[in-house]
This record gives C-alpha cells, sequence and structure tokens, in this order.
C-alpha cells in the first residue's frame, strides 16, 4: 500500500478497516490495539490472550466494551498516524505488544493509557519513570528479551559445540529491540570465544535471502531474535532452517511447536494475561501510573526431536534433562 492510501485509509471513515467497531455508535469504553503486524484483528492470539483474561474478569467484549484495530502491516512509519487515529477516535485505552507501538503510542498521547508488552527496559526507552511506579499514562509488561539472549547463545552453544560462527537474525525495522539484543549477543558472543554474523530481515523473501546467505557463510547455528513480527513467519522459518540444516534457536514456545529446533524464553501467556488484567484494572478506574510494571520470572527451553532428527542432530542428554518440554 502506498502512503497516499494509508492517509486516505485511516483518515476516512473507521468502516474502511473491515474489523474496526466504531466508538461513536456505543457507549461502551474502547480498546484500541495498535499493531505492526499484517491486519489479523480477533484471529491475533495477543488479543485473543487480552480477551481471555477480560472474560475471566467478567468483561466480555460486545457486552462490557467494544475494540477498534490498528494494524501497520510491517510499516513502523505508519504507528504514529495509526496511534493519533486511536487518540482521536476516543478510545479509552491503547493496547501495544511491542517497543515501537509502545513509543509511537507515547508520542500520540499523555492522556490516553497504554498498555505495553516490551521486550527492552521501558525505564531507559523512556516510557515509564520507574518499574515500581511507573508515573504516567503507560504501564504494562517486560519480556527483558536483551536479557534472555545471552542464555539463548549458550543453550546454542552447548547443542553445537563445535560451531565458531554463529548468525544472529533481527528485524533493523525494530531499532530499539534489534540494538539492545545485538548488542547483548556480541558481547556474549566474546565471551564464548565465538564470531556473530548479524543478518537483517524483515519481510518474508528476506528471510529467505538470510538464510540462503547462512548457508554460503556456513554459519553452524542461528539465533532469532524475539521481533514479534518474526511470529508471522513461524512455518517459513521451520522449513528453511530444515532446509539448510541450520540448528536455530527462538524466543518463543509457539516457534518450537511450530517446527523450530530449540526455544528459550518466556511464557507469552503470562505476560498476555498481565496486560488483560492490567486493561481489566483500567477500565474500572485504576490509572496506569499506580499499576507496577510486570518482569517475568519463569522461562522455558522447549526441544524438539523431531526438528533435530531432521537436520541430523543429537541432542545431548545433559541439555535434554534440563528441557521444561520436550516435543516428540
Amino acid at each position: 500500500m502506498k502512503r497516499r492510501d494509508f492517509i486516505s485509509l485511516i483518515g476516512g471513515a473507521a468502516a474502511s478497516l473491515p474489523y474496526a467497531t466504531r466508538a461513536q455508535r456505543t457507549s461502551m469504553p474502547v480498546i484500541g490495539y495498535l499493531n505492526i503486524r499484517p491486519e489479523t484483528a480477533h484471529d491475533d492470539p495477543f488479543v485473543k490472550g487480552i480477551n481471555q483474561a477480560l472474560a475471566e474478569m467478567g468483561l466480555v467484549e460486545g457486552r462490557n466494551f467494544t475494540s477498534e484495530y490498528r494494524f501497520a502491516d510491517g510499516h513502523r512509519e505508519w504507528l504514529p498516524e495509526l496511534a493519533t487515529d486511536l487518540v482521536q477516535r476516543n478510545v479509552a485505552i491503547i493496547v501495544t505488544s511491542s517497543m515501537v507501538e509502545a513509543l509511537a503510542a507515547r508520542a500520540a498521547t499523555d492522556s490516553v493509557p497504554v498498555v505495553f508488552i516490551v521486550g527492552a527496559d521501558p525505564v531507559v526507552t523512556g516510557l515509564v519513570k520507574s518499574m515500581n511506579r511507573p508515573g504516567g499514562n503507560l504501564t504494562g509488561a517486560v519480556n527483558l528479551f536483551s536479557e534472555m539472549i545471552p542464555k539463548r547463545l549458550e543453550i546454542l552453544h552447548e547443542l553445537v559445540p563445535a560451531a565458531e560462527l554463529i548468525a544472529f537474525l533481527v528485524n533493523q525495522t525494530n531499532k530499539v529491540g534489534a540494538n539492545s539484543e545485538t548488542e547483548a549477543l556480541q558481547r556474549a558472543a566474546r565471551a564464548l570465544d565465538l564470531r556473530l554474523s548479524v543478518l537483517n530481515a524483515n519481510v518474508p523473501d528476506e528471510v529467505a535471502d538470510a538464510f540462503a546467505a547462512m548457508a554460503g557463510d556456513r554459519v553452524g547455528g542461528l539465533v532469532v531474535s524475539a521481533d514479534p513480527s518474526f511470529l508471522a513467519q513461524i512455518d517459513q522459518f521451520a522449513s528453511l532452517a530444515t532446509r539448510y540444516k541450520i540448528p536455530t534457536i527462538y524466543a518463543y514456545r509457539q516457534q518450537a511447536a511450530a517446527g523450530g529446533l530449540l526455544s528459550y524464553g518466556i511464557n507469552v501467556l503470562d505476560s498476555l494475561r498481565t496486560v488483560g488484567i492490567y486493561v481489566g484494572r483500567i477500565l474500572r478506574g485504576e490509572r496506569p501510573a499506580d499499576l507496577p510494571v510486570i518482569q517475568p520470572t519463569k522461562f522455558r527451553l522447549v526441544i524438539n526431536l523431531k526438528a533435530a532428527k531432521h537436520i541430523g542432530l543429537e541432542v545431548p542428554p545433559a541439555l535434554l534433562a534440563r528441557a521444561d518440554e520436550v516435543i516428540e
């Protein structure tokens, strides 16, 4: 979509977005979802998870609240105008699922509550004043991806100890997350005496090109960024890693369950539950400034033995014994 078409889209009636529920037709509070991914609305696992938590609180869509959806289809530059559009439609809350979305929402409003999930420190990036007392109109959950990524490299190194060159695949359209993860992984690679090759990919064609380049460079393993945009390409990652026989570790269990070799990270459902509960509490009158940013306490290692067999890799018994889940 060209930029002029995009401007026309958000500037016209909300009905131009097929999943939009227009605030002016109801007196119920409206939750606005701001998302960089392609439009999926009610089929989005993020939205489903939040709605499930809200339902457990007795808040049901269509009865207690309605929703507006704004998806940027991978275009980071659209997010500021999409966020402004939600504000102008008088939504009660804006919900975001990545740092780039949260920053766009923060720039668009200092009064509408914003509940986020982010992967980098929200204090360092200026979203909140402190973790315990956010102090403004934003709060939510932080997944600490940059803190977890060295551990993913350690696990991959344990799996393929002979590998000297490791690749790291990031999405540079999300510069904040990409830079923090890259810096953390570079430090970890130096500590393990490994060479690190950083590749950028956003759209599917770029992901395919990156895997072909890794195969040409004979990389010994791959760490995939926790950028949420990669969740939309789960099957492609699993297929390419198998085709090129590249041992790959991911951030999300969904990626291992879909055919990826390994994942290490938080249970995303826990973060979604936190966001959903916070959305519900704000709808009932609490202030974001008084709701502390939640940090993860549980991390899960998932190993897919079927994927290991496809690339001819034997998983060390010691690593298997530490797994929280083994997919066979």
